[in-house]
């Protein structure tokens, strides 16, 4: 986007942006546990037994809507990255899924581009699925602008997940107009998305991306998905922000918000140290550590009106520790939101 645009937008939605935190936060962050809601059966899989449940959620952390989905997830979901995507780690990612699952969480999220050509993620994420599937509700994702190709990733990663259905699928890392026409056109992903639903192989749909907030709310504008998978953390002020920029849009349709790069793949942690500046892609070099901890960095994100927030975790140790800071959460005020920005 050039700079007269960006400025634009910021202009339209930064006047509102301290009224809409004011007004999202004190409504849509009000979680109570409550009863698993299950949508209508026809738009379960054939022989499905109805939507996942895993009973310890409800006792482990609040849960909100993921939109109009009918679901209620747990604030913390497990993202399929970080060990989980990592070649020859199975006994490892194993144990951390397991463990989510007992911990309460009820939400995996992964994707056919994660683990590379040999698709780990979705190969350890189905190793547990064998026997777990019905605990969580499990999405995955095409990163393939076609027809054809998304058909493929799916039938391979159905496979993969020992699974007949995704709870959710998604287009992965949707970053340019010239992806979103891709996608739309008449050979385009969006129509693999719509047959694998009408065919009751997926049951809800979703975009999801990390680059530019503008291209997600022009892909929202082009069409009413179910969810959206976005970036956003205590960074977010500072560079093409989705918080102004796509939020609103995604609160106005009612979508199942899910909130990605919590801690910006650790870069803004005080723990993170930067590898040496040649080792470092030259749009993101960084020559310090981050300001924040991890809690804080999670209670940022929880306080903004978003379904849950996914995070890949490199051992049980980790996945504990965010799960605990989920259940202790309570929202910040706007005060202590400003604070973190800063």
């Amino acid at each position: 986007m050039d700079g007269d645009t960006e400025t634009t937008a910021g202009q339209q939605r930064g006047s509102t942006r301290r009224e809409f935190v004011k007004a999202t936060v004190a409504g849509a962050v009000g979680v109570a546990v409550g009863s698993q809601i299950s949508r209508a059966e026809a738009d379960l899989p054939k022989g499905s037994s109805g939507a996942p449940f895993n009973e310890r959620t409800f006792t482990a952390m609040p849960t909100r809507n993921l939109g109009k989905t009918g679901y209620r997830v747990g604030i913390f979901s497990l993202g399929g990255q970080a060990t989980i995507e990592k070649p020859n780690m199975e006994e490892q990612s194993v144990a951390i899924i397991n463990r989510a699952i007992d911990l309460g969480v009820n939400y995996i999220d992964t994707a056919a581009a994660y683990g590379g050509p040999d698709m780990w993620s979705q190969k350890y994420i189905g190793a547990v699925m064998k026997e777990r599937r019905r605990e969580v509700f499990l999405t995955s994702k095409t990163h393939r602008r076609s027809y054809d190709e998304s058909m493929r990733l799916l039938e391979t990663g159905l496979k993969l997940l020992n699974t007949d259905h995704l709870d959710l699928w998604q287009l992965h890392n949707v970053a340019q107009t010239e992806q979103l026409d891709q996608i739309f056109a008449k050979d385009g992903a969006i129509h693999a998305l719509e047959k694998a639903r009408a065919e009751k192989v997926v049951r809800f749909l979703g975009i999801t991306g990390h680059a530019d907030p503008f291209v997600l709310a022009d892909g929202l504008k082009r069409y009413r998905f179910d969810t959206i998978l976005m970036a956003v953390n205590a960074a977010d002020k500072h560079h093409l922000s989705f918080i102004e920029h796509l939020l609103p849009l995604a609160l106005e349709q009612e979508l199942g918000i899910i909130g990605m790069k919590i801690p910006a793949r650790g870069r803004i942690l005080s723990a993170w140290t930067p590898p040496p500046p040649e080792a470092q892609r030259p749009f993101e070099r960084a020559t310090r550590s981050g300001t924040l901890t991890m809690k804080e960095a999670m209670q940022y994100v929880l306080s903004l009106p978003v379904s849950t927030v996914i995070v890949g975790c490199d051992t049980v140790a980790q996945l504990e520790e965010n799960v605990q800071i989920a259940r202790d959460f309570t929202p910040l005020n706007e005060e202590r939101l400003t604070a973190l920005v800063a």
